[in-house]
């Protein structure tokens, strides 16, 4: 029990409440257009938000459906706090041999977090295309750690000599190219919208 009598509470709530306060804000919501859309009072969603009451099934169900997620998906977001060391025998790595691209997944993304670190490699000659962007808006910082990187982004080629960082948000067709003669290796950063 707290001071003043309530029951403390734990870690999921504090999370729960800040994940609430955070969709809320990505739409640009006040409380009161929340109450609105909600039907629950707006200093109930307060306190949701700032995790001075735990909320109860029927006021997520009610959030959920304002959101348009289901109760697991947001609780999936809330889950514990990532590990904090990623061993490198634990990154993941995958090698698409027909475009000589191996991509290491050094960070990779969790539900409680908006960005992750990948380690891309491209064989010289290698050209990979994509057609558009997984999510529109996608933050990348693309830091060439060894050799030279063509980017292309909103039809703009950049060339990225070692230490080179593009910085960009990715809303169409983007291109990554290794002209050579050497192999390139370079750092993505990736930062959900």
């Amino acid at each position: 029990m707290g001071n003043d009598g309530e029951l403390e509470l734990d870690g999921v709530d504090v999370r729960l409440g800040a994940r609430l306060a955070e969709l809320r804000s990505e739409r640009g919501w006040s409380l009161g257009e929340l109450a609105e859309r909600s039907g629950v009072s707006r200093s109930t969603l307060s306190r949701a938000e700032r995790a001075e009451i735990s909320p109860t099934a029927s006021l997520l169900n009610r959030l959920c459906a304002v959101y348009g997620r289901t109760m697991s998906q947001l609780l999936s977001e809330v889950e514990a706090e990532p590990v904090p060391v990623v061993r490198a025998a634990d990154q993941t790595v995958w090698a698409d041999e027909a475009s000589g691209f191996v991509r290491r997944s050094v960070s990779p993304p969790h539900a409680g977090l908006r960005g992750e670190l990948v380690e891309g490699r491209l064989r010289a000659g290698a050209d990979l295309a994509y057609d558009r962007p997984p999510v529109p808006g996608l933050e990348q910082h693309v830091w060439v750690l060894d050799g030279t990187l063509e980017v292309t982004a909103q039809d703009v080629e950049h060339r990225l000599d070692a230490g080179d960082c593009l910085r960009l948000r990715v809303w169409g067709p983007t291109r990554f190219r290794c002209p050579g003669p050497e192999d390139v290796r370079y750092a993505l950063v990736v930062v959900l919208p």
